[in-house]
């Protein structure tokens, strides 16, 4: 008996973009929405390798050096921070150590092994006294140890050299870690009445957002960009703007999910000013920042900031 041939088109094997990615810092808000979006990319890299501060301590160059050389990565990504912004004020060590010192470490390292890196920065860098948004040449002046130690790691990774990319964000929150939206959350079940900083603008911006957005440049990233890029929620708005849609959305959501009610109403919640609520740290009053080079070189735009709020309260837990 004659056996029919059968047309068979060959298996094409896709190879890995990355052979090994090391994340860290995947306790905090951005390095755990980044573990969470790489997990289903698994076709961008070969090996995901996360590690949090018990495992990589930030704070010791050398245990930096031991870790990278150890793990062989061919792509660093460094959401790790040291993000206490008033406590900086009196542990400037520490946050030099962690913003500053380390990003340039992680830099030396991944440039001996060929490998690309990725770090992030913030709005903090700006003074916030520019009429309109920020672009990225915009001349830097930090008010606070915390925006100076950020600074000064982005120049200790943009002094190594290697093909990398800074991302300044802004105003992060989402729905896993300590941030504003659950500030505000759990200051609305306590109180009827509100009192939040309504002259500092800014774009909210989620964890998620971020996270989906850098996955959309690593499959686009072959090196020949490097530098800084803004990285921000579209729109704008204030402090009290961003508290009020937080209210508002979670009384939207509130009757489907069985959420527990909140004391505070949108009317309730009421602007003051900087002075009013003085803090260690000075903030910027505009952290406006351009996301043009983004949008032309990546072809990357983060979607609106109060889309990008619902869909954080959307991932809280129902109780």
């Amino acid at each position: 008996m004659q056996i029919p041939k059968v047309n068979q088109t060959p298996k094409v094997i896709q190879t890995p973009k990355y052979k090994k990615i090391l994340l860290t810092g995947v306790n905090g808000q951005v390095g755990h929405a980044l573990q969470l979006a790489l997990a289903n990319q698994s076709g961008l890299f070969a090996e995901l390798v996360c590690l949090d501060r018990s495992q990589l301590d930030l704070s010791n160059p050398q245990a930096i050096r031991d870790v990278v050389q150890a793990i062989q990565p061919d792509l660093i990504i460094n959401p790790a921070a040291y993000t206490a912004v008033d406590k900086a004020e009196s542990e400037p060590d520490l946050a030099y150590a962690i913003n500053a010192t380390a990003p340039g470490v992680l830099a030396e390292e991944a440039a001996k092994l060929g490998a690309k890196f990725i770090h992030f920065s913030t709005d903090y860098v700006y003074a916030g006294n520019k009429i309109g948004v920020y672009v990225e040449d915009d001349a830097t002046a930090p008010l606070s140890i915390y925006g100076k130690s950020k600074l000064a790691g982005e120049e200790a990774v943009r002094a190594v050299g290697l093909p990398s990319l800074i991302f300044r964000t802004s105003w992060v929150y989402g729905a896993y870690g300590k941030n504003f939206l659950h500030t505000i959350l759990r200051l609305a079940k306590e109180r009827e009445q509100l009192r939040i900083v309504a002259d500092q603008i800014g774009a909210p911006t989620s964890s998620h957002s971020i996270a989906q957005a850098v996955v959309e440049v690593l499959a686009r990233w072959d090196g020949e960009h490097s530098g800084v890029y803004h990285l921000v929620n579209a729109g704008r708005t204030t402090w009290h703007g961003f508290a009020t849609a937080i209210v508002d959305a979670y009384a939207q959501l509130q009757p489907a999910r069985d959420w527990p009610m909140l004391k505070a109403k949108v009317a309730n919640i009421g602007p003051i000013t900087t002075a009013d609520y003085p803090t260690p740290a000075a903030r910027p009053a505009n952290s406006c920042l351009d996301c043009t080079k983004l949008s032309s070189d990546f072809s990357v735009q983060l979607p609106d900031w109060r889309d990008a709020l619902m869909a954080e309260l959307e991932a809280l837990p129902t109780n």
